[in-house]
């Protein structure tokens, strides 16, 4: 069973962190969960929500039916009544509004309780996450120990102010003469579990790979890696830097990482677009760099805190000049941590800059993996530098020596009497500047070879879910699709249906590919995609000439929901939030402090230690 809780209201009144704080609840009650916030781009003002799916079972995709809506205002009813049922519950405050659509109206005094205790709405959402426990089963003991948790530091009258709101709200709900549910009731066994997001994911990644220098420009949905980083980095010993620009940003992880260190930027659209000169150089110096481009809705500013996948070719092709890069794209936060320590993986044996995809979507979502598997990942993880090393034996030392896999040893600068450029002219095998024809053939050559040599050792196939063989339907898809996607399977029970999900999508081998795809012949092939021009789809065809003809775009800012795809299967084609019109997009006066909370469990606390010790 899935029990969708949501609650909405204006944004600077404290959704983002009642939505954060429920999902801890509900992982420290024993439950999984998949949570997703909405926001316009505006520090105050404008609609928030958050919503939180809650199930014994896992969750990789939020659902479309609301079970329990906390309305803050009238506006979250009439904003998202439509994905009200007649089973579904409301709290409201009945001096603001009462529903107007069948449903089970749990009526609670807000704005009599602000006058009472004589606090501002900022309080109230205390009150309504204390309410949706009581009225869902769950222990008040859990919460009180959440505010423990987060205002211990401020002093012991901070704590008892915010218990005490949270018993008011207990009461108020436990006066309804409903029957009270279990859903949040606590497990005997509670398994430990984490609430983590993909820029959280992403954040534990760069740490278990040894990234010791993090520059970026904030700008969602990408900002949080920076404050999350910049948090831990006393105890991380990694130096976490915002500049003053995108350029200065990259140009200075490339000093970095030309210095010996691990490197990463994170970044959005426009930022990226400022970085596109220093990826190409970094192409040309052969220097390692991670980069996160967490994608939004362009193009410019767009629609820039919901989510897209309109960037893949754009990250694909980012740079003038040919040279190799690898691009992957995680489809969760597990995925994300693994590919992220892989991505320094790969910069460090191949010299070249690799990108790592998000989106809205993924970079904020949270889901609740086991810790012990987050750990494993984390403290299991073998590093692997390939040819770059702090001494050479080589004399004379030629930093672009022409290797048949395409890579050169690369030295850390400090040996004595040892020089080499590394400038963004072409250049000889000693790292000398030239024009010469023969020579620039043979190091643009050199540098394609990384892509043969990364086919052979590195690339990995996508992911198959389900019997491709024995199924009917396949769909293709990349990045945070996957979540979507593996819902859907589960609502098209009936139906034999396989998922390729793709993550490392560029480049891609043509006959490994072509192979796979032969099993498909004669099904059913639709590619998912949250962009307008099935920008995968291009890129699958331009490296394998696979072309895939049915597709599911989505562009209008929202996450593909399960029950879309569901629909478009059935033949029922419509989209959910269009068709609803479910909140207008509001004008963009602010595009960089309009963030989800970025707190994170204890659990991943003690992970970050961990690793500290290990970088240490």
């Amino acid at each position: 069973m899935q029990f969708n809780w949501k609650i909405g209201g204006e944004a600077g009144f404290g959704i983002m962190t009642s939505g954060l704080a429920f999902a801890k609840i509900a992982t420290r009650s024993g439950y999984n969960i998949f949570d997703y916030a909405e926001y316009p781009s505006l520090i105050r003002g404008g609609h928030n929500t958050y919503e939180v799916l809650v199930s014994e079972d896992t969750l990789t995709a939020p659902k479309w039916d609301i079970d329990l809506l906390v309305c803050l205002n009238k506006e979250t009813f009439n904003l998202h009544k439509y994905r009200l049922t007649d089973k579904s519950m409301v709290v409201f405050d009945p001096e603001m509004f009462s529903p107007d659509i069948p449903c089970i109206q749990i009526p609670i005094g807000f704005t009599q309780i602000k006058k009472t205790e004589k606090i501002d709405q900022m309080m109230v959402n205390t009150i309504a996450v204390a309410a949706s426990i009581a009225l869902l089963g769950g222990d008040l003991n859990v919460f009180e120990q959440l505010i423990h948790q987060q205002f211990d530091r401020k002093g012991e009258d901070v704590v008892n102010f915010n218990l005490r709101l949270a018993k008011i709200g207990y009461d108020e709900a436990m006066k309804s003469t409903l029957l009270k549910l279990d859903i949040l009731k606590k497990k005997d066994v509670v398994k430990q579990k984490m609430v983590i997001a993909g820029n959280e994911a992403y954040c534990l990644g760069a740490m278990a790979a040894d990234c010791r220098y993090y520059a970026s420009y904030p700008m969602t949905p990408a900002s949080s890696v920076l404050t999350t980083l910049a948090a831990w980095q006393t105890t991380n010993q990694m130096v976490v830097r915002h500049p003053e620009d995108e350029l200065s940003a990259i140009n200075s992880a490339l000093g970095a990482s030309f210095a010996g260190v691990r490197a990463s930027v994170g970044t959005s659209g426009g930022g990226f677009a400022l970085m596109t000169e220093a990826i190409s150089y970094a192409g040309i110096a052969e220097i390692p760099l991670v980069i996160l481009l967490a994608m939004r809705p362009g193009p410019a500013t767009g629609i820039p805190t919901w989510t897209e996948q309109g960037d893949l070719l754009f990250g694909v092709h980012a740079g003038h000049g040919e040279f190799p890069k690898m691009v992957l794209a995680p489809g969760d936060s597990e995925e994300m941590i693994e590919l992220t320590m892989k991505a320094f993986d790969l910069a460090d044996v191949y010299q070249t800059p690799v990108i790592v995809m998000s989106d809205k979507f993924l970079s904020e979502s949270h889901i609740s993996p086991d810790k012990e598997t987050i750990d494993h990942l984390l403290q299991n993880h073998k590093i692997r530098k390939g040819k770059i090393v702090s001494d050479t034996k080589e004399s004379p030392y030629l930093r672009y020596k022409l290797e048949n896999d395409g890579v050169s040893e690369m030295l850390v600068p400090g040996k004595k009497g040892v020089y080499y450029q590394a400038n963004s002219y072409e250049h000889v095998e000693d790292s000398h500047t030239t024009e010469d024809v023969g020579m620039r053939v043979q190091q643009v050559n050199k540098r394609n070879a990384k892509i043969q040599t990364y086919f052979k050792n590195d690339f990995e196939l996508p992911k198959i879910f389900g019997d491709l063989t024995e199924s009917e339907i396949v769909f293709v898809s990349w990045g945070s699709g996957k979540g979507s996607i593996l819902e859907a399977q589960k609502l098209l029970d009936d139906k034999k249906t396989a998922y390729i999900h793709f993550t490392h999508v560029y480049p891609i081998p043509e006959e490994p590919i072509k192979q796979l795809f032969a099993q498909c012949e004669g099904k059913r092939i639709i590619l998912i995609e949250n962009n307008s021009q099935a920008q995968f789809g291009q890129l699958l065809r331009m490296q394998t000439g696979i072309s895939i003809k049915e597709t599911f775009l989505k562009y209008d800012g929202r996450p593909i929901w399960p029950e879309e795809v569901r629909d478009f299967i059935i033949g029922k084609k419509q989209n959910l939030n269009s068709e609803k019109a479910e909140m207008k997009i509001q004008e963009s006066k602010s595009d960089s402090q309009s963030q989800v909370s970025s707190e994170n469990e204890t659990s991943e606390e003690d992970i970050m230690n961990k690793l500290a010790q290990k970088m240490a």
